[in-house]
């Protein structure tokens, strides 16, 4: 028995959607940006990425601004978030699988050679985005995976070390412990059959009480510590699918990506997103720009959504335009569906070669007051909010029943 702290705000712009209306007005607090549709001159560096990279994103800029290679530029940013125990889903200290092992995926792309490589299900390696450039500087393959991935990254000078933290181990046992009953075994939402969940019989106030105080209770016994408890019981009821992705374009018009995850928490072990799929997480072509992607990972794969935006701009849509395309096309394979897409999220980062960029993303954020963000960094490092498809919060899958108004208010663990 679970609960989602994320409410459903039921209205939403399929209708604009199907007419080609644009999207809900931007939020208040950073306007969302496409200078090719905005009329401003694009700058040249710049370098943009997944919000969760902005503290790594100065000495990278200064190192693109200074002559270095795009590609170096993007993975110093996403290298920092691997090193990091404390960003749990890339990277040292990423939630593990349903077995209790960290499993990395990476991908990246360099423009000025139009090289490619990456890695998936990658165990006992922390820094796979570094690895993944490895494959097209020592092999002559784009992709390798699991043991295989593993040994080679020790044979070119990778270091096994264990990844699962203490603190990530005890998250893990807290949720075997009350919660693998909700896993990723299916059916899924794409499956014919699959229905929403029946409502609990009991009020949701109370649920949410009772578990609450129950996996309070269990973080206390496993040792987590006090300030970190309710956290660990967030990463429990809401299982985390965080991602990084970075493009970086030079003043000469060089542009590279790179794509770094530690995947669905609590997955399948040997599962794959679209992280280290070349055209899905990560696509760049030389002549045209950079698209990256956070979110849920099965639907961007089906949509091949980085390499989709990427051509999208090079028939002449602005970033922005061939960012909601993309959104769109998820939309279209549920067939508007808003029973199963307010279970799914996704945002793109868009980098144009002239260094026009956007950030787009399927809903406004996680709940209210929680948008989703993208950093930038062109002479200026900002945070700068997404512009959102459709109106509205998603919620988390497994899905739960909304959290009641009066939780919200005193609930620290939202905060």
């Amino acid at each position: 028995m679970t609960f989602s702290r994320r409410d459903f705000v039921k209205t939403s712009v399929l209708g604009a959607v199907a007419a080609k209306v644009g999207a809900p007005a931007a939020l208040a607090e950073f306007p969302a940006q496409d200078h090719a549709a905005q009329g401003s001159a694009p700058k040249r560096p710049i370098i943009i990425c997944a919000n969760v990279g902005y503290p790594f994103v100065e000495p990278a800029y200064a190192f693109l601004k200074g002559g270095g290679d795009t590609l170096d530029a993007a993975i110093r940013v996403v290298k920092g978030a691997e090193d990091d125990p404390n960003i749990d889903t890339v990277g040292l200290g990423g939630l593990p699988n349903e077995e209790g092992v960290v499993e990395l995926d990476a991908s990246c792309m360099h423009g000025p050679t139009r090289r490619a490589g990456s890695v998936g299900a990658v165990r006992n390696i922390k820094n796979v985005s570094m690895v993944s450039k490895a494959v097209f500087d020592h092999t002559g393959h784009v992709m390798l995976v699991g043991e295989g991935a593993e040994r080679f990254a020790v044979a070119v000078g990778f270091p096994r070390e264990n990844l699962l933290t203490e603190r990530s181990r005890k998250i893990w046992l807290l949720w075997k412990e009350f919660n693998s009953d909700r896993d990723w075994w299916g059916p899924g939402m794409a499956d014919p059959n699959w229905h929403p969940p029946a409502p609990y019989s009991k009020p949701q106030a109370e649920l949410w009480r009772d578990r609450i105080e129950q996996l309070r209770r269990r973080a206390a016994e496993l040792g987590i510590e006090p300030e970190f408890q309710m956290a660990a019981v967030r990463r429990v009821l809401f299982p985390p699918t965080g991602t990084i992705h970075c493009s970086a374009l030079n003043e000469k018009g060089e542009i590279s990506g790179v794509t770094s995850t530690s995947g669905l928490a609590f997955k399948l072990p040997g599962r794959c997103g679209d992280s280290p799929v070349i055209g899905a997480g990560c696509y760049t072509d030389q002549d045209v720009g950079s698209a990256g992607a956070t979110g849920a990972g099965e639907e961007n794969i089906k949509v091949a959504g980085a390499h989709t935006i990427v051509e999208n701009m090079r028939r002449g849509m602005s970033p922005q335009e061939a960012g909601m395309d993309a959104l769109k096309r998820i939309v279209r394979n549920y067939n508007g569906d808003m029973n199963k897409l307010h279970y799914m999220d996704m945002t793109y980062y868009i980098l144009r070669k002239d260094g026009a960029y956007a950030g787009v993303c399927l809903w406004e954020g996680y709940s209210a007051g929680h948008p989703h963000k993208f950093a930038v960094h062109d002479g200026t490092l900002r945070s700068e909010v997404a512009t959102p498809l459709l109106k509205g919060y998603s919620q988390e899958w497994p899905p739960f029943p909304a959290i009641p108004e009066e939780l919200k208010k005193d609930s620290e663990y939202l905060k």
